[in-house]
């Protein structure tokens, strides 16, 4: 099945790199790191499934911090995904300061990334799915988009998706499935599905008149001489994560004896080999597979991990790709007679100054951004310090959206979204409005002020503390913690809702949280239709501006225990 050459085969050329202690030149990285060295795969049995995911809107080469807090709960604690930093190189036997290491985590991740630079561009990604094509051949291989490709940057904001879709249409996906896309709006999302020269597949959307499909559940594909069945099922927590009104003659959800009855029908048809395209989270996806039997593969989404083995759950093979254009998965698969006798894995790392650029996706990134160049590349201001969004209760890159709502919004305490799209900036670089953007595109996008009773910002951090630390993965829409400005607290994943949140303080005052007291509370993001306010993005522009050069010291008002 798995070795270790096959998780992603650059470990002779990190060995080599260890030697400059992280110092190293990029010149000197390009020449260990290459192309045919990222690339190489032992080829195996009839069918090469590939598979990205959570692309947020990034056209281009990225800096993406992995998480160094990702903790698991329940059956899923201690286990991939749940592991991070040194834990997660010893787990996967991938040595420190390596490529691998910064690709995966968030180790040395400032110091490495001036050695091995950005990852991702759909420019890379579109040379990498060539080549797989070429050697294969068209009839063996799929490709297959996992969702929220659509949204996470200006251009995609702007153009309502518009500019994804038209980049991604040359890399000629077989299916998509999707979550974010929906947040353009019911109309929207129809007119650019119906563009679309794949199928849209989602088999737990249903209208709420009629109780109805919205979209197919599921496609019938011919590679390698085995009959594949892919099955979309979309994010299932849409109208609670995002805005209802957005979607409403829609509604979402798991739907296991669907999947389940989908399946079914999928083998009644003739398929050899189940493929669930999922954007339900590693963990729902962990327990799916275990409570529906048939599946062979999910290409699961959503919570953005990356992890470069497959995670056999009984017979299913779960894939996790990343996100933000980093990686793409290949899995090759020696089907036969409706069973999988062999596989091979890679993750693959895009390594934007060792993968070469394809010149005609490179051509429609530039004539997609054009009509927004010059605002991408406006400096606003200076990062004196790494500014990074994922982990499970903050990011610096959120503490300064919170810094921001503070100041411009003259708010005692601040609530910022745990959203986990959104690039990284590193020390000493400009903060461009592309970066800004990268963390705020959303088309929910105002900051309100309003009251709030200590009591009810109480609520609201143990509601999402719920779901995301729910033991039952079924109750997790993913996401991490909402950020908090001015508000410091203390939270004990292993204790059940309404318990997991205590020591509620105003950190200007230094005074417990008063449950009965109204304090000025500034947010973004809210479902609520009708919200007024600035679109945030302005606000953090104006912040940054004035500040000139933005240094974010580490954050130590969230104490967590119960780890």
């Amino acid at each position: 099945m798995i070795t270790r050459r096959e998780v992603l085969q650059v470990g002779a050329a990190a060995g080599a790199l260890l030697a400059g202690g992280g110092n190293l030149t990029r010149a000197f990285a390009q020449q260990k790191l290459t192309q045919d060295e990222l690339l190489k795969f032992d080829a195996l049995g009839n069918v090469t499934l590939l598979h990205v995911t959570d692309i947020h809107g990034q056209l281009m080469p990225v800096y993406f911090r992995e998480p160094s807090v990702n903790i698991g709960v329940g059956d899923a604690r201690g286990k991939p995904p749940h592991i991070t930093g040194t834990d997660f190189l010893k787990r996967f036997g991938i040595a420190a300061k390596s490529a691998e290491a910064y690709a995966l985590t968030s180790e040395d991740f400032a110091a490495l990334a001036k050695t091995y630079g950005r990852i991702g561009g759909l420019d890379r990604l579109a040379t990498v799915i060539k080549r797989v094509r070429a050697e294969r051949g068209q009839d063996k291989v799929l490709l297959l988009d996992g969702g929220d490709t659509w949204q996470g940057s200006l251009g995609a904001n702007r153009s309502l998706g518009q500019d994804m879709v038209d980049c991604m249409a040359l890399l000629k996906p077989d299916a998509m499935t999707g979550h974010w896309e929906f947040t353009y709006g019911e109309a929207r999302v129809k007119e650019l599905i119906k563009r679309l020269e794949f199928p849209f597949l989602a088999l737990n959307v249903r209208d709420t008149e009629w109780d109805e499909p919205v979209f197919p559940a599921y496609k019938m594909f011919e590679k390698g001489g085995v009959k594949i069945a892919v099955l979309g099922q979309a994010f299932p927590y849409q109208p609670v994560a995002n805005p209802r009104w957005m979607i409403p003659n829609w509604s979402f959800g798991i739907r296991e004896d669907d999947v389940r009855a989908n399946v079914e029908k999928a083998r009644k048809a003739g398929a050899q080999l189940v493929v669930l395209l999922s954007h339900n989270g590693f963990d729902v996806d962990r327990k799916l597979a275990s409570r529906v039997s048939g599946i062979d593969v999910i290409l699961t989404g959503h919570t953005h991990d990356a992890i470069p083995e497959a995670i056999k759950v009984g017979k299913t093979l779960l894939i996790a790709s990343g996100s933000s254009g980093k990686f793409i998965s290949r899995l090759d698969l020696d089907v036969q007679n409706g069973t999988i006798k062999n596989f091979h894995y890679k993750l693959i790392p895009l390594f934007a100054d060792v993968i070469s650029s394809d010149a005609e996706m490179s051509a429609a990134i530039a004539k997609a951004r054009a009509p927004y160049a010059d605002e991408l590349k406006r400096v606003v201001g200076h990062a004196d310090s790494l500014l990074y969004r994922r982990g499970n209760i903050n990011g610096t890159f959120d503490d300064m959206i919170c810094a921001a709502l503070l100041k411009e919004r003259d708010a005692e305490i601040v609530l910022s979204p745990g959203f986990r799209w959104g690039t990284s900036v590193l020390p000493g670089q400009p903060i461009t409005v592309e970066d800004i953007h990268n963390a705020t595109a959303i088309t929910y996008p105002q900051v309100y002020r309003m009251p709030m009773t200590g009591e009810r910002l109480k609520e609201v951090l143990e509601d999402v503390a719920d779901n995301l630390f729910n033991p039952d993965p079924y109750y997790q829409q993913g996401g991490d913690m909402v950020r908090c400005g001015g508000l410091g607290y203390s939270i004990d994943v292993s204790k059940s809702i309404g318990q997991r949140i205590s020591n509620m303080t105003h950190l200007k005052s230094g005074k417990p949280i008063d449950p009965k007291k109204e304090y000025v509370v500034a947010g973004w993001a809210s479902v609520n239709q009708g919200t007024q306010g600035p679109p945030v993005w302005e606000l953090v522009e104006r912040y940054i501006a004035a500040e000139k050069s933005v240094r974010v010291t580490p954050n130590t008002s969230v104490k967590m225990t119960g780890v």
